[in-house]
């Protein structure tokens, strides 16, 4: 089991972790926002145990011209406003609006990563955790040399054990009990943090 506290960094891949993903498609508006269940109560609670969380994310619809990078950051804005209502935190949200699949930002390459480590130079990767929903996530997250828990809110059928998955769960709140925090959602609140872009 994993030894988790304040030291830790948690990374969440967004569509498909935190809000329904959109088969075919992106969610272009607040209106197609939907947090999966349980998901603000679970943030809060990650939030007391790690000491940061930030958020990483593909979204090409911003490099095909299907919405703006603003209208993408008061997306994310509202969405760490009603994680905040709950109780919880995002720190800092980063996304990849770029097409090319070689995208240096592009997960699974490391850009994304990268920059969180400049912005946050406490972050240490042998103790940060990944949660995503796709195989690009666990190549991401073995490549910054994290841990990574593999969701199956969207793949069921992926076939594990699989090198790159240490962890496997239902969904975020499961993955809760996957790594063995349910004795904390009574503990103490963490610091309170501004959302970024």
């Amino acid at each position: 089991m994993l030894q988790i506290d304040q030291s830790w960094t948690l990374f969440l891949d967004r569509d498909g972790v935190i809000n329904r993903e959109i088969s075919g498609g992106y969610v272009l508006s607040w209106g197609d926002f939907h947090f999966l269940p349980g998901v603000p109560a679970a943030i809060a609670l990650l939030g007391r145990v790690f000491g940061k969380l930030i958020v990483v994310s593909n979204q090409k619809c911003v490099g095909k011209g299907l919405i703006t990078a603003s209208q993408l950051g008061e997306i994310h804005s509202r969405m760490t406003r009603r994680i905040a209502a709950a109780g919880g935190r995002i720190d800092r949200v980063y996304f990849c609006p770029d097409l090319e699949e070689d995208s240096p930002c592009r997960k699974p390459n490391t850009g994304m990563g990268i920059q969180a480590s400049r912005d946050f130079p406490e972050i240490a990767f042998s103790k940060s955790l990944l949660i995503g929903n796709k195989l690009s996530d666990m190549e991401f997250g073995r490549r910054m040399g994290m841990t990574n828990c593999f969701v199956r809110t969207t793949d069921p059928g992926f076939h594990l054990p699989h090198p790159w998955v240490d962890l496997v769960a239902e969904d975020l709140p499961g993955a809760i009990k996957a790594l063995g925090l349910e004795d904390k959602r009574r503990s103490g609140s963490g610091n309170a943090s501004g959302p970024g872009q």
